[in-house]
């Protein structure tokens, strides 16, 4: 039986390229391309800008405030809800591998093995990690980083002079979160993989293994206590709600379907998440019950590339490999 519908409630957007990011600035939704560009949705109707003009842009962040984003031409933009845009950082002839930003204004971007981090105030550090720094977090609690790379992760505080501390597991690690409570390092794996260090007391290891493909995409439940992701014909989603994380437990598969997950974003507020797949289509899933609702139906060649949720839990942006995009504004 087909799920619920809620697509007469989309706005259909054109984004024009491939999406490469999506999120909102306070009240406006916005979404980056890899053509360098910026779609920028507001109470004034849409607008396009280019905050990269002679590039790509190849990773991107936000802080709520500013959109920022990475591009081969060597610049860390950062771009607001009303078109303003400021250079944040450059690295000449360089690409940026990486980017992380936090809520007070700090910023941090990778190129190669140099990870440089900025607390929003202008004082700038620089790292050197072991290889090619692939992922970047920030901590929820304090100015701390989180670096992903071949054979673990480094913490780092960039305003402190002790030594980083690695976190050690071989193998090549891609992405990189902390849980809400700044307890749990997580990174996905080239190994098709997640692998995980609880930091306190022991800095224990944590294997989540059986993926048919890398996980590429990461959510965190609004209680912290629910790690979903992707990389499966469903939304692999783990418990964090105990001392010991996943550890000896199985996770919950939400949304299967014969096409593989690329994005998901849990709700805010509540136990809701959203799954976007390689076909294109979007389900809303409702923990409790596991009920569905269908978002935006499958699409061949239009894989969802970009998902996000407003703060309020009202709207919900996406975007697709094709630059179809849509903005869902719930009922009620």
């Amino acid at each position: 039986m087909s799920a619920p519908s809620l697509t007469d409630h989309i706005a259909p957007l054109d984004a024009g390229n491939h999406v490469v990011f999506a999120t909102f600035l306070k009240e406006s939704a916005a979404l980056a391309m890899a053509d360098g560009s910026i779609l920028l949705l507001g109470g004034d109707g849409q607008r396009q800008i280019a905050p990269h003009p002679e590039g790509a842009i190849l990773v991107a962040t936000a802080d709520g405030e500013r959109l920022i984003t990475g591009g081969d031409d060597g610049r860390i933009v950062a771009t607001r809800a009303d078109g303003s845009m400021e250079t944040l950082a450059e690295r000449k002839g360089k690409w940026i591998d990486a980017v992380a930003a936090k809520p007070d204004g700090s910023f941090a971007f990778s190129v190669g093995r140099e990870v440089t981090a900025n607390d929003g105030r202008g004082n700038e550090k620089s790292l050197s990690v072991p290889t090619t720094a692939r992922g970047l977090a920030f901590s929820p609690k304090g100015y701390r980083l989180a670096i992903s790379h071949y054979n673990g992760a480094t913490l780092w505080f960039p305003n402190i002079a002790a030594a980083p501390e690695l976190l050690d597991w071989k193998g090549s690690h891609l992405d990189v979160c902390w849980s809400s409570d700044a307890r749990f390092v997580v990174t996905s794996m080239q190994e098709n993989s997640l692998h995980g260090w609880r930091l306190l007391p022991d800095k224990n290891h944590m294997r989540m293994t059986g993926y048919p493909a890398k996980t590429r995409s990461f959510s965190w439940s609004g209680d912290g206590k629910w790690l979903a992701t992707s990389g499966a014909d469903a939304a692999i989603v783990w418990p964090f709600d105990s001392k010991e994380g996943p550890t000896g437990k199985a996770p919950r598969e939400c949304g299967i379907r014969p096409a593989r997950v690329s994005r998901v974003a849990f709700h805010p507020k509540a136990l809701v998440l959203a799954v976007g797949y390689e076909d294109g289509c979007i389900l809303l899933v409702r923990f409790n019950d596991a009920s569905e609702l269908l978002v935006r139906a499958a699409t061949k060649d239009s894989p969802v590339t970009a998902l996000s949720w407003d703060k309020h839990g009202k709207k919900l942006i996406f975007g697709c490999a094709d630059g179809a995009a849509g903005l869902l504004t719930l009922p009620g």
